[in-house]
Protein backbone atom coordinates (compact mmCIF):
# COMPACT_ATOMS: atom_id res chain seq x y z
CA UNK A 1 0.00 0.00 0.00
CA UNK A 2 1.07 3.46 -0.88
CA UNK A 3 2.41 6.08 1.40
CA UNK A 4 -0.21 8.08 0.32
CA UNK A 5 -3.47 5.70 0.46
CA UNK A 6 -4.15 6.87 4.19
CA UNK A 7 -4.30 10.63 2.48
CA UNK A 8 -6.40 8.98 -0.57
CA UNK A 9 -8.73 7.07 2.01
CA UNK A 10 -9.86 10.28 4.08
CA UNK A 11 -10.10 12.72 0.60
CA UNK A 12 -12.35 9.81 -0.16
CA UNK A 13 -14.11 10.19 3.44
CA UNK A 14 -14.52 13.91 3.56
CA UNK A 15 -15.93 13.84 0.02
CA UNK A 16 -18.44 11.30 0.77
CA UNK A 17 -19.94 13.23 4.05
CA UNK A 18 -20.12 16.44 1.94
CA UNK A 19 -21.82 14.68 -0.69
CA UNK A 20 -24.35 13.73 1.76
CA UNK A 21 -24.39 17.14 2.76
CA UNK A 22 -26.02 18.17 -0.31
CA UNK A 23 -29.35 17.04 -0.05
CA UNK A 24 -30.05 18.42 3.43
CA UNK A 25 -28.35 21.88 2.62
CA UNK A 26 -30.57 21.43 -0.80
CA UNK A 27 -34.12 21.05 1.20
CA UNK A 28 -33.34 24.11 3.96
CA UNK A 29 -32.31 26.02 0.72
CA UNK A 30 -35.55 25.13 -0.54
CA UNK A 31 -37.56 25.38 2.83
CA UNK A 32 -36.02 28.93 3.01
CA UNK A 33 -36.78 30.21 -0.36
CA UNK A 34 -40.50 29.00 -0.82
CA UNK A 35 -42.31 32.31 0.40
CA UNK A 36 -40.81 33.88 -2.21
CA UNK A 37 -41.98 32.02 -5.07
CA UNK A 38 -44.93 30.40 -3.90
CA UNK A 39 -48.51 31.71 -3.36
CA UNK A 40 -49.83 32.16 -0.26
CA UNK A 41 -52.01 29.11 -0.16
CA UNK A 42 -49.06 26.79 -1.06
CA UNK A 43 -46.99 28.80 2.41
CA UNK A 44 -49.72 28.06 4.26
CA UNK A 45 -49.48 24.09 2.79
CA UNK A 46 -45.83 23.91 3.61
CA UNK A 47 -47.08 25.16 7.50
CA UNK A 48 -49.08 22.49 7.67
CA UNK A 49 -46.86 19.82 6.49
CA UNK A 50 -43.83 20.86 8.92
CA UNK A 51 -46.70 20.89 11.63
CA UNK A 52 -47.27 17.10 10.77
CA UNK A 53 -43.75 15.98 10.04
CA UNK A 54 -43.62 17.36 13.98
CA UNK A 55 -46.27 15.16 14.69
CA UNK A 56 -44.62 12.27 12.49
CA UNK A 57 -41.64 12.67 14.61
CA UNK A 58 -43.04 11.88 17.53
CA UNK A 59 -44.47 9.01 16.10
CA UNK A 60 -41.87 7.56 14.86
CA UNK A 61 -39.89 8.30 18.62
CA UNK A 62 -42.47 5.49 19.65
CA UNK A 63 -43.06 2.95 16.76
CA UNK A 64 -39.59 3.11 15.16
CA UNK A 65 -37.59 4.25 17.82
CA UNK A 66 -38.98 2.39 20.55
CA UNK A 67 -41.04 -0.54 18.96
CA UNK A 68 -44.46 1.27 20.37
CA UNK A 69 -46.49 1.22 17.31
CA UNK A 70 -49.18 4.06 18.44
CA UNK A 71 -52.20 5.97 17.23
CA UNK A 72 -52.84 8.07 19.99
CA UNK A 73 -50.42 11.01 19.28
CA UNK A 74 -53.38 12.81 17.88
CA UNK A 75 -54.28 12.89 21.62
CA UNK A 76 -51.51 15.05 22.66
CA UNK A 77 -51.40 17.30 20.08
CA UNK A 78 -55.10 17.80 20.53
CA UNK A 79 -54.21 18.68 24.17
CA UNK A 80 -51.11 20.63 22.59
CA UNK A 81 -53.64 22.95 20.69
CA UNK A 82 -56.10 23.88 23.33
CA UNK A 83 -53.46 24.42 25.39
CA UNK A 84 -51.73 26.91 23.76
CA UNK A 85 -55.69 28.61 21.71
CA UNK A 86 -56.00 29.05 25.61
CA UNK A 87 -52.94 30.62 26.62
CA UNK A 88 -53.12 32.46 23.42
CA UNK A 89 -56.87 34.20 24.21
CA UNK A 90 -56.37 34.51 28.04
CA UNK A 91 -52.79 35.22 28.79
CA UNK A 92 -50.01 36.22 26.00
CA UNK A 93 -49.85 35.95 22.31
CA UNK A 94 -46.20 34.91 22.48
CA UNK A 95 -45.57 32.01 20.50
CA UNK A 96 -42.56 30.55 23.06
CA UNK A 97 -44.97 30.86 26.04
CA UNK A 98 -47.65 29.11 23.67
CA UNK A 99 -45.37 26.18 23.08
CA UNK A 100 -43.39 25.91 26.63
CA UNK A 101 -47.09 25.76 28.17
CA UNK A 102 -48.39 23.25 25.28
CA UNK A 103 -45.40 20.91 25.47
CA UNK A 104 -45.62 20.59 29.54
CA UNK A 105 -48.89 20.18 29.59
CA UNK A 106 -49.39 17.31 26.88
CA UNK A 107 -46.11 15.68 28.41
CA UNK A 108 -47.67 15.99 32.11
CA UNK A 109 -51.31 14.56 29.91
CA UNK A 110 -48.75 11.71 28.12
CA UNK A 111 -46.89 10.40 30.98
CA UNK A 112 -50.12 9.72 33.23
CA UNK A 113 -51.59 7.99 30.54
CA UNK A 114 -48.93 6.60 29.49
CA UNK A 115 -48.35 5.02 32.86
CA UNK A 116 -50.64 2.19 32.40
CA UNK A 117 -50.11 1.94 28.69
CA UNK A 118 -46.42 0.99 28.46
CA UNK A 119 -46.96 -1.65 30.06
CA UNK A 120 -48.63 -3.67 27.47
CA UNK A 121 -46.75 -4.14 23.75
CA UNK A 122 -48.13 -4.73 20.35
CA UNK A 123 -51.72 -4.68 19.38
CA UNK A 124 -52.80 -4.37 23.06
CA UNK A 125 -50.71 -1.22 23.46
CA UNK A 126 -52.04 -0.04 19.83
CA UNK A 127 -55.36 -0.37 21.55
CA UNK A 128 -55.09 1.50 23.96
CA UNK A 129 -53.07 4.45 22.84
CA UNK A 130 -56.62 4.42 20.25
CA UNK A 131 -58.50 4.71 23.21
CA UNK A 132 -56.84 7.61 25.22
CA UNK A 133 -56.98 9.53 21.66
CA UNK A 134 -60.65 8.58 21.92
CA UNK A 135 -61.50 9.90 25.03
CA UNK A 136 -59.45 12.82 24.68
CA UNK A 137 -61.69 13.44 21.64
CA UNK A 138 -64.48 13.36 23.83
CA UNK A 139 -63.47 15.05 26.07
CA UNK A 140 -62.90 17.89 23.84
CA UNK A 141 -66.74 17.51 22.36
CA UNK A 142 -68.27 17.60 25.94
CA UNK A 143 -66.17 19.87 28.16
CA UNK A 144 -67.96 22.82 26.53
CA UNK A 145 -67.11 25.32 29.09
CA UNK A 146 -63.64 24.60 28.29
CA UNK A 147 -63.31 23.67 24.83
CA UNK A 148 -66.27 25.06 23.26
CA UNK A 149 -67.49 21.71 22.22
CA UNK A 150 -67.83 21.01 18.37
CA UNK A 151 -67.99 24.67 17.65
CA UNK A 152 -64.10 24.65 18.31
CA UNK A 153 -62.22 27.92 19.15
CA UNK A 154 -61.80 30.77 17.57
CA UNK A 155 -60.57 34.56 17.55
CA UNK A 156 -57.06 33.62 18.83
CA UNK A 157 -55.00 36.15 18.59
CA UNK A 158 -52.02 36.17 15.96
CA UNK A 159 -48.79 34.34 17.61
CA UNK A 160 -45.94 37.17 18.72
CA UNK A 161 -42.47 35.03 18.90
CA UNK A 162 -41.11 36.55 21.07
CA UNK A 163 -41.45 39.41 23.65
CA UNK A 164 -41.56 42.64 21.79
CA UNK A 165 -42.06 41.50 18.09
CA UNK A 166 -44.18 42.19 16.07
CA UNK A 167 -47.51 39.80 15.63
CA UNK A 168 -47.25 37.71 12.42
CA UNK A 169 -50.07 38.65 10.48
CA UNK A 170 -48.89 37.29 6.50
CA UNK A 171 -49.21 33.48 6.46
CA UNK A 172 -44.75 33.93 5.01
CA UNK A 173 -44.11 35.43 8.12
CA UNK A 174 -45.88 32.43 9.95
CA UNK A 175 -44.25 30.19 7.84
CA UNK A 176 -40.64 31.29 8.97
CA UNK A 177 -41.96 31.06 12.30
CA UNK A 178 -43.03 27.31 12.22
CA UNK A 179 -39.95 26.66 10.27
CA UNK A 180 -37.90 28.21 12.94
CA UNK A 181 -39.66 25.83 15.64
CA UNK A 182 -39.55 22.48 13.50
CA UNK A 183 -35.41 23.11 12.52
CA UNK A 184 -34.91 23.31 16.24
CA UNK A 185 -36.96 20.35 17.44
CA UNK A 186 -35.29 18.62 14.94
CA UNK A 187 -32.06 19.14 16.05
CA UNK A 188 -33.31 17.98 19.56
CA UNK A 189 -34.46 15.04 17.98
CA UNK A 190 -31.23 14.22 15.44
CA UNK A 191 -29.44 15.07 18.78
CA UNK A 192 -31.35 12.49 20.96
CA UNK A 193 -31.57 9.92 18.31
CA UNK A 194 -27.31 9.62 18.53
CA UNK A 195 -27.43 9.60 22.72
CA UNK A 196 -26.91 6.18 24.83
CA UNK A 197 -30.73 6.82 25.48
CA UNK A 198 -31.54 5.83 21.96
CA UNK A 199 -29.30 3.12 21.93
CA UNK A 200 -31.12 1.60 25.15
CA UNK A 201 -34.87 2.26 23.10
CA UNK A 202 -33.54 0.47 20.05
CA UNK A 203 -32.23 -2.21 22.06
CA UNK A 204 -36.05 -2.36 23.78
CA UNK A 205 -37.33 -2.73 20.74
CA UNK A 206 -35.18 -5.30 19.16
CA UNK A 207 -35.01 -7.72 22.41
CA UNK A 208 -36.85 -6.24 25.43
CA UNK A 209 -36.46 -9.65 27.41
CA UNK A 210 -32.77 -9.15 26.87
CA UNK A 211 -32.39 -5.70 27.96
CA UNK A 212 -34.50 -6.11 30.99
CA UNK A 213 -32.20 -9.46 31.68
CA UNK A 214 -29.01 -7.13 31.82
CA UNK A 215 -30.36 -4.58 34.02
CA UNK A 216 -32.36 -2.34 31.89
CA UNK A 217 -35.60 -0.79 33.61
CA UNK A 218 -37.30 -0.81 30.41
CA UNK A 219 -41.09 0.31 31.05
CA UNK A 220 -39.53 3.28 32.67
CA UNK A 221 -37.64 3.81 29.70
CA UNK A 222 -40.34 3.33 27.67
CA UNK A 223 -42.52 5.54 29.69
CA UNK A 224 -39.99 8.45 29.85
CA UNK A 225 -40.17 8.55 25.55
CA UNK A 226 -43.49 8.29 25.68
CA UNK A 227 -43.58 11.40 27.73
CA UNK A 228 -41.25 13.36 25.67
CA UNK A 229 -43.07 11.84 22.28
CA UNK A 230 -46.15 13.33 23.98
CA UNK A 231 -44.25 17.03 24.76
CA UNK A 232 -43.28 17.00 21.08
CA UNK A 233 -46.80 16.11 19.64
CA UNK A 234 -48.19 19.13 22.05
CA UNK A 235 -45.48 21.32 20.53
CA UNK A 236 -46.54 20.66 17.09
CA UNK A 237 -49.92 21.38 18.43
CA UNK A 238 -49.04 24.79 19.36
CA UNK A 239 -47.59 25.17 16.03
CA UNK A 240 -50.98 24.21 13.87
CA UNK A 241 -52.90 26.91 16.27
CA UNK A 242 -50.41 29.24 15.23
CA UNK A 243 -51.05 28.55 11.58
CA UNK A 244 -54.74 28.33 11.74
CA UNK A 245 -55.87 30.11 14.44
CA UNK A 246 -58.57 28.01 15.19
CA UNK A 247 -58.70 24.46 17.13
CA UNK A 248 -61.62 21.56 17.43
CA UNK A 249 -62.03 18.10 18.44
CA UNK A 250 -61.11 17.21 15.14
CA UNK A 251 -57.71 17.95 15.82
CA UNK A 252 -57.88 15.43 18.51
CA UNK A 253 -59.61 12.68 16.17
CA UNK A 254 -58.36 9.64 14.86
CA UNK A 255 -58.11 11.22 11.42
CA UNK A 256 -54.85 13.07 12.62
CA UNK A 257 -53.49 9.70 14.54
CA UNK A 258 -53.59 7.76 11.33
CA UNK A 259 -52.07 10.79 8.87
CA UNK A 260 -49.35 10.68 11.42
CA UNK A 261 -48.30 7.12 11.66
CA UNK A 262 -49.38 6.54 7.90
CA UNK A 263 -46.33 9.31 7.48
CA UNK A 264 -44.24 7.79 9.41
CA UNK A 265 -44.83 4.24 8.41
CA UNK A 266 -44.19 5.41 4.77
CA UNK A 267 -41.22 7.59 5.42
CA UNK A 268 -39.47 4.68 7.32
CA UNK A 269 -39.56 3.57 10.85
CA UNK A 270 -36.29 4.61 12.78
CA UNK A 271 -35.13 7.61 10.68
CA UNK A 272 -36.39 10.75 11.54
CA UNK A 273 -36.35 12.27 8.04
CA UNK A 274 -38.16 9.87 6.84
CA UNK A 275 -41.09 11.09 9.32
CA UNK A 276 -40.95 14.38 7.08
CA UNK A 277 -40.55 13.01 4.03
CA UNK A 278 -43.06 10.72 4.97
CA UNK A 279 -45.36 13.73 6.18
CA UNK A 280 -44.87 15.47 3.21
CA UNK A 281 -46.12 12.74 0.76
CA UNK A 282 -49.30 12.15 2.63
CA UNK A 283 -49.91 15.58 3.04
CA UNK A 284 -49.57 16.57 -0.58
CA UNK A 285 -51.69 12.91 -1.88
CA UNK A 286 -54.45 14.19 0.34
CA UNK A 287 -54.93 17.26 0.11
CA UNK A 288 -53.31 18.28 -3.39
CA UNK A 289 -53.58 14.96 -5.65
CA UNK A 290 -56.88 14.45 -3.79
CA UNK A 291 -58.85 17.49 -4.78
CA UNK A 292 -57.49 16.75 -8.92
CA UNK A 293 -60.74 16.93 -11.22
CA UNK A 294 -59.44 13.06 -12.15
CA UNK A 295 -59.99 11.65 -9.07
CA UNK A 296 -62.88 13.70 -8.42
CA UNK A 297 -62.37 14.48 -4.46
CA UNK A 298 -61.55 10.95 -3.46
CA UNK A 299 -58.44 12.03 -1.53
CA UNK A 300 -58.60 9.55 1.79
CA UNK A 301 -59.14 6.69 -1.59
CA UNK A 302 -56.07 7.51 -3.24
CA UNK A 303 -54.22 7.69 -0.06
CA UNK A 304 -55.23 4.25 0.73
CA UNK A 305 -54.35 2.94 -2.42
CA UNK A 306 -50.35 4.86 -1.50
CA UNK A 307 -50.15 2.89 1.55
CA UNK A 308 -51.26 -0.57 0.09
CA UNK A 309 -48.06 0.64 -2.76
CA UNK A 310 -45.56 1.46 -0.48
CA UNK A 311 -46.13 -1.68 2.01
CA UNK A 312 -45.43 -3.36 -1.02
CA UNK A 313 -42.99 -1.76 -3.16
CA UNK A 314 -41.11 0.09 -0.19
CA UNK A 315 -41.11 -2.36 3.04
CA UNK A 316 -38.45 -0.07 4.58
CA UNK A 317 -40.08 3.27 3.42
CA UNK A 318 -38.76 6.22 1.82
CA UNK A 319 -35.84 5.60 3.56
CA UNK A 320 -35.55 2.23 2.21
CA UNK A 321 -35.15 3.38 -1.13
CA UNK A 322 -31.76 2.49 -2.78
CA UNK A 323 -29.14 4.53 -5.11
CA UNK A 324 -28.20 2.82 -7.97
CA UNK A 325 -24.70 1.84 -8.11
CA UNK A 326 -23.70 4.01 -10.87
CA UNK A 327 -25.40 7.54 -9.40
CA UNK A 328 -23.93 6.38 -5.90
CA UNK A 329 -19.90 5.46 -7.44
CA UNK A 330 -20.48 9.63 -8.80
CA UNK A 331 -22.44 10.59 -4.97
CA UNK A 332 -19.66 8.92 -2.62
CA UNK A 333 -16.66 8.18 -4.70
CA UNK A 334 -15.14 5.34 -4.15
CA UNK A 335 -11.20 4.62 -1.85
CA UNK A 336 -8.55 4.83 -3.92
CA UNK A 337 -5.91 1.89 -3.69
CA UNK A 338 -2.30 2.80 -4.86
CA UNK A 339 0.46 -0.07 -5.26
Amino acid sequence: MSPNSGTDIGTAARAGSAARRVPAVMVLAGLALAPFVLGSYAVGTLSRILVLALLAMSVNLLTGLTGLATLGQSAYFGVGAYTAAIVARKLTDVGVVQLLAAAAVSALVATATGWLAVRARGVVFLMLTLAIGEIVYSAAVNWKSLTNGTDGMSGIPPVVPLPGMPALELDGLVYFYVLAVFLVLFAMVAHLAGTPFALALRGIRDNEDRMRAIGYPTRRYALTVYGGAGALAGAAGALWVSVQRFVSPGDAGFEIAALALLAAVIGGSGRIWGACAGAALVWLTRDYLGNLEVVDGHGKLLLGALFVTAVYTLPRGLTGIRVPRGLRSVAWPSRKRTA
